[in-house]
């Protein structure tokens, strides 16, 4: 049993450091990222951190069914993950409180420069309405330019969305495999701690019987 559940304890080693690696490479992309691409990104980091800290948990559980020895080796590792996995918290605390700033900031700036845009459309509209005919040709232009604008508003929020939708389906496919895999490898162990235990009963019915027969 020692051996089965250490091997299952480093099976879980290995999910926690191939998705620890994700996530260091998720928050190490954000810093070069601006706008809905960055939190797209730090989006996918906080659910793989939720799903290694899944993965710690099953950790812990697994170290209850070993012995006091390698229970006392395998804490000292337990306390290093938990260790990164907090350092990774943080990490991605301070990106998001980054990108909000700056998301408010932009929007601020955006909103004296909508202000100052709308000021010279009014004096431009004036100047228009002096120009004659010039003023009906321009607002068409306009228009045409508006709408344009606002279809690609529209494709550059579908592909967005779209992009999302693929992200969180995949961590959930993601996240269901590791769940399979884990409940695989406990049901192997349970099976092994089943045989064992039938052998030793059918040794000891032999050993009564063969006690009756010969003793």
């Amino acid at each position: 049993m020692d051996a089965g559940g250490s091997e299952l304890f480093e099976s879980y080693e290995q999910d926690y450091e191939a998705i620890k690696v994700s996530i260091t490479e998720r928050l190490n992309a954000s810093g070069s990222q601006a706008g809905e691409i960055k939190k797209q990104t730090l989006r996918a980091a906080d659910r793989e951190i939720d799903e290694a800290n899944e993965i710690l948990q099953q950790m812990e559980m697994e170290l209850l069914n070993l012995p006091q020895g390698s229970k006392t080796r395998l804490q000292a590792r337990m306390r290093a993950y938990k260790t990164d996995l907090e350092r990774l918290k943080q990490t991605l605390k301070r990106a998001q409180t980054t990108s909000r700033s700056t998301s408010d900031r932009d929007e601020l700036l955006g909103g004296a420069s909508g202000g100052m845009d709308l000021d010279a459309a009014s004096m431009d509209q004036r100047t228009r309405l002096l120009n004659g005919t010039d003023r009906l040709a321009e607002s068409s232009r306009q228009s045409l330019g508006a709408n344009i604008l606002s279809d690609l508003r529209g494709q550059r929020e579908q592909i967005i969305h779209t992009r999302n939708t693929l992200l969180e389906a995949d961590s959930s496919i993601d996240k269901a495999s590791r769940t399979l895999k884990g409940m695989a490898r406990r049901m192997a162990t349970n099976k092994l701690i089943t045989a064992s235990i039938i052998v030793v009963l059918v040794f000891l019915i032999l050993f009564v019987l063969y006690r009756k027969i010969f003793g």
